[in-house]
């Protein structure tokens, strides 16, 4: 089945990210018109981040046509150092990008539920319609995480959220872990609606929760899954010794 999760072992988290970078160019290979990129935050990416600025991927990817959109944020001011979409800039986008392509959730919206509904209406006048097509993905890359609970983007284990159908965008109250701040996130249909779901996956910490998530358990980053492509870029520290994909 095309929503199958795809894992790929890498040596490590160098490799990870450099597999990342070669991923995400491919894909805006692939799309020779307007291209769509919704980022991650945490420390994972980071490595990756800084690859796309580099001498080596910076001048292989067509900036003036491509647009960054993130999955989630902490509801922090933009100069925040936890504001996911504030170390994107400061890695990558400030350095590459046009100011007009990068999107970054509102978090100068008076409430989390007044940042969601803008960044909605944003991604919806991005795409030009308010119901997403099946056969036209909003984005061409999904970046995502894997939290210590099992979260990804902002939605955490037993949130009403993981069940949202009909919104794009909500709001989170109380954050599972750290940084305990209300969150803003994309959801689960909205992240799905792209040409690759592209987890990275790093750090003998993660192992735990990894196995967890490949043996089946009921949690977020395990019923993410894109239209098109989920893969699972895995570095050998946080693969577990045995296991199985669900």
């Amino acid at each position: 089945m095309r929503n199958e999760r795809q894992i790929i072992r890498m040596p490590d988290a160098a490799a990870l990210a450099q597999a990342a970078a070669e991923r995400l160019i491919a894909r805006l290979e692939a799309n020779s018109g307007r291209a769509a990129v919704c980022l991650t935050g945490g420390s994972t990416p980071e490595r990756l981040y800084r690859l796309l600025a580099s001498e080596q991927y910076r001048n292989r990817i067509p900036w003036r046509r491509v647009h960054w959109f993130m999955g989630d944020e902490r509801f922090v001011p933009p100069e925040d150092l936890r504001n996911n979409m504030a170390m994107a800039r400061r890695l990558f986008l400030d350095i590459c990008a046009p100011p007009e392509n990068i999107h970054p959730i509102p978090v100068q919206a008076g409430t989390t539920r007044d940042a969601a509904r803008r960044y909605e209406i944003a991604l919806q006048t991005f795409y030009g319609s308010g119901r997403l097509d099946p056969a036209r993905p909003l984005f061409d890359l999904v970046l995502m995480g894997l939290g210590p609970d099992g979260h990804t983007a902002s939605l955490f284990p037993g949130d009403a959220a993981l069940d949202e159908r009909e919104r794009w965008v909500v709001g989170i109250a109380h954050a599972g872990v750290e940084p305990l701040v209300p969150r803003v996130t994309l959801t689960l249909p909205t992240l799905a609606s792209c040409r690759e779901m592209l987890f990275e996956v790093s750090g003998p910490d993660k192992r735990a929760i990894l196995a967890q998530v490949l043996n089946g358990k009921e949690l977020p980053a395990g019923r993410a899954r894109a239209l098109g492509d989920t893969v699972w870029l895995v570095d050998a520290t946080a693969l577990p010794e045995s296991s199985h994909d669900a």
